[in-house]
């Protein structure tokens, strides 16, 4: 049976890609869509080609007036949280693409998906960055300290990602960094040290040029090791980690962080 699916977002470089990629696919159907500044219109008149779903002003609009079973999010830091949480009080699966959703809102939402039985799918879709944070995972079992760099355009207003904050707490599952000095131990301003993310310190690069990368820096004793991610476009990277993740979070009940959790590739 077909998943249908409403893309928020459904305007926005992702979006566009991935809407045209799920109207192609044979077991997905799209059957609402999101978009404040499209409000009204169709998605057919947004992208070209034929669909007649009439693009929403919001997800709660949505959710009044389409009938669909996964909401995938791909509109901004500050809309992620409402949007999720309109999906899962009205009993949908999300798959949540944007970032800025803090570690104790995914809290709330876990909660909140478990007693409603949804599924809910958050993470960074580019294979490539899955790949990374799994490998990163593997070596903090074994190298002892590390720190993350992460890399985005001058537009992103969220600092720290979501990707960066989500791996930032995978590595600290991993056990206690050690330490030469603790961060707010340095002498001068302390603040040249990033942001202390769950034991991790974390730097945020925006700059024009760049569109979103990371990469964890391990050193020991004599040896060191890089483990990096970079996107070079906005958009097509995530696009086929996204339409694995529709199809796996209709079988997921509660929050699933990482597309690495429906997958073989396993952190622990």
């Amino acid at each position: 049976m077909s998943i249908r699916v409403c893309v928020a977002g459904v305007t926005g470089d992702v979006g566009k890609l991935l809407t045209s990629a799920i109207l192609a696919q044979e077991d997905l159907t799209l059957t609402s869509a999101v978009s404040r500044s499209a409000a009204g219109r169709t998605v057919g008149d947004v992208l070209g080609g034929e669909s007649s779903v009439e693009i929403r002003s919001s997800v709660a609009e949505a959710v009044a007036k389409d009938s669909f079973d996964v909401l995938v999010d791909y509109t901004s830091a500050t809309a992620a949280l409402s949007n999720a949480q309109a999906a899962v009080r009205a009993g949908k699966h999300v798959v949540i693409g944007s970032s800025g959703i803090t570690a104790e809102q995914f809290a709330e939402l876990d909660t909140e998906a478990r007693t409603r039985r949804v599924g809910l799918l958050h993470g960074n879709f580019a294979l490539t960055a899955v790949l990374a944070q799994v490998f990163a995972v593997a070596a903090a079992r074994y190298i002892k300290s590390w720190e993350i760099i992460e890399y985005a355009y001058d537009g992103k207003i969220d600092a720290i990602s979501g990707t960066a904050r989500e791996l930032a707490h995978r590595l600290s599952q991993q056990g206690p960094q050690d330490q030469a000095i603790a961060p707010d131990a340095f002498v001068g301003d302390t603040r040249s040290r990033g942001a202390t993310v769950q034991g991790t310190q974390v730097h945020a690069v925006r700059l024009p040029g760049l569109v979103f990368g990371f990469e964890v820096l391990f050193g020991r004793s004599q040896e060191r090791l890089t483990i990096k991610h970079e996107a070079v476009s906005h958009s097509e990277p995530y696009i086929d980690g996204t339409l694995l993740a529709i199809r796996k979070v209709p079988a997921l009940v509660g929050l699933h962080q990482g597309l690495e959790s429906v997958l073989e590739l396993k952190l622990s």
